[in-house]
């Protein structure tokens, strides 16, 4: 890992265009914008602004999918379309020169945390749906020469896969290069024993990272200790993007400043140190 490759989700940062943001990104200290993917194939319906971006210089390696049911939904149709609509944004990714579209199994659909418990499904189950969801998926991110990752989420959105080694195993288990897992700082700060530790054991399967402190604000403004993620990154031979995925404690043209040195001082002082 050369250091940290940092973006910013695109609704972080101020501007009214693509390239104004990535005008505030650059001025932050920012190397790329993470850009975000709603359902109903809006993302693909966004193409002639992310070409124009793209041919403007605006890198944008990833996109984070906002939609409201995804691969693992207890519905059929609505896994149907999760993975139609997935496989939209992995195409959209390929042709920006992009790397990654990333996607929970399921999100505020279930939690085995709140009543009623029990959800209407087995584990079998559940890991049969979402086998069938990444292979095919990981077969079309292949074909398009970009990365699938699956993100676990903390229990109290969702229930199926909540740890960075429960996404390894279905990993593993669909047998493809191109589907990998996301480490997200804030549901790792709840789900994992040992963050940094979890970090490193994701070795070559870690395709992509999010960052955010331990109270879903920006790097800087919790107790991670980001000094030890940094340093799980390098051992891990991770060499992907970092985007942040936060709230923010104050204004941008502040907070997110202020919130790359703090990542940069961890950078500097691991190089020196």
């Amino acid at each position: 890992m050369a250091g940290w490759k940092l973006s910013c989700q695109e609704r972080l940062l101020p501007g009214d265009t693509l390239e104004a943001k990535w005008d505030f990104a650059q001025a932050a200290g920012f190397d790329g914008i993470e850009l975000l993917g709603p359902g109903d194939l809006a993302f693909e319906a966004r193409l002639p602004e992310l070409r124009r971006a793209a041919a403007n210089g605006v890198p944008m390696p990833t996109v984070c999918v906002q939609m409201l049911h995804f691969l693992g939904d207890f519905d059929r149709d609505k896994r149907e379309d999760a993975i139609r609509q997935l496989s939209s944004q992995l195409s959209v990714m390929a042709e920006l020169g992009g790397r990654v579209a990333m996607t929970p199994a399921s999100y505020a659909m279930f939690s085995r945390r709140l009543p009623p418990y029990e959800p209407p499904r087995s584990p079998e189950e559940d890991r049969e749906v979402l086998l069938d969801g990444l292979r095919r998926l990981g077969e079309h991110a292949q074909s398009e020469g970009v990365l699938l990752c699956l993100e676990p989420l903390n229990r109290y959105e969702d229930h199926m896969v909540n740890t960075l080694a429960q996404a390894m195993e279905l990993c593993d288990a669909v047998g493809l290069p191109s589907v990998r897992v996301v480490a997200d700082t804030y549901h790792m700060n709840i789900e994992e024993t040992d963050p940094p530790a979890a970090l490193q054991n994701v070795g070559p399967l870690l395709g992509h990272v999010q960052v955010s402190d331990s109270n879903r604000l920006e790097p800087g403004a919790g107790h991670v200790d980001w000094a030890a993620t940094y340093q799980a990154l390098v051992a891990s031979g991770y060499e992907g993007w970092s985007a942040f995925e936060c709230r923010l404690s104050g204004p941008p043209t502040m907070v997110l400043p202020a919130a790359v040195r703090v990542l940069r001082n961890v950078e500097r002082s691991a190089q020196h140190g």
